[in-house]
């Protein structure tokens, strides 16, 4: 049987920290894996690295997936991965593009649940505030960016759809709980307008 694996994707504010959170909370055997990341901000979630530790991480075909966003470079590293597979964890991993979703699922062979969290626009905005956000443009750029994307997919990617607006992030653990535990796992069109 592969072992599991889980991917939140989302725009900015959707609650991807906060559900990471509940769900090692409610399951001890799940772990966010800490993206790569060269550049400034927020450190929460990443492992820092310089670019030259990055390109030589590419070299080697270690990275998985890179994006470029808010004038930084994220990446995920398969040895870190297989360090928390090794380790009995299921690993947790935020996605911030349809793409580097799908080439994650092709590259690493585990039993992947994708769950989308989804806000409206107007929330994100009002979230990235009350967070203190400094770059609220930004992450609302990157919400269009994001839905976008999600307009563009011409075939679904995702098992489960929470609108966090409408789920507590206990209950939104519990389902893609519940989703990872379920086989085999449908794959769901996303509906953004959904109120």
């Amino acid at each position: 049987m592969t072992r599991p694996g889980v991917i939140l994707y989302g725009p900015p504010t959707s609650g991807k920290d906060t559900v990471t959170a509940e769900l090692t909370r409610q399951d001890d055997r799940y772990a966010l894996l800490p993206k790569l990341k060269v550049g400034t901000g927020r450190s929460a979630g990443y492992r820092y690295v310089t670019a030259t530790e990055l390109e030589k991480l590419r070299d080697t075909g270690r990275l998985v997936v890179e994006t470029h966003r808010y004038g930084n470079v994220y990446a995920v590293d398969r040895d870190d991965i297989a360090a928390l597979v090794e380790a009995d964890k299921v690993p947790i991993v935020h996605m911030g593009n349809v793409a580097d979703l799908r080439r994650l699922r092709d590259a690493v062979p585990l039993d992947w649940t994708a769950a989308l969290l989804w806000i409206t626009r107007e929330l994100c905005a009002d979230r990235s505030k009350h967070r203190g956000d400094v770059d609220t443009p930004k992450r609302l750029q990157a919400w269009d960016e994001t839905r976008n994307d999600l307009q563009a997919a011409t075939t679904p990617v995702f098992n489960l759809v929470v609108h966090t607006d409408r789920a507590d992030p206990a209950e939104t653990a519990r389902r893609i709980l519940a989703a990872v535990e379920t086989s085999p796992r449908q794959l769901v069109t996303p509906d953004l307008e959904q109120r």
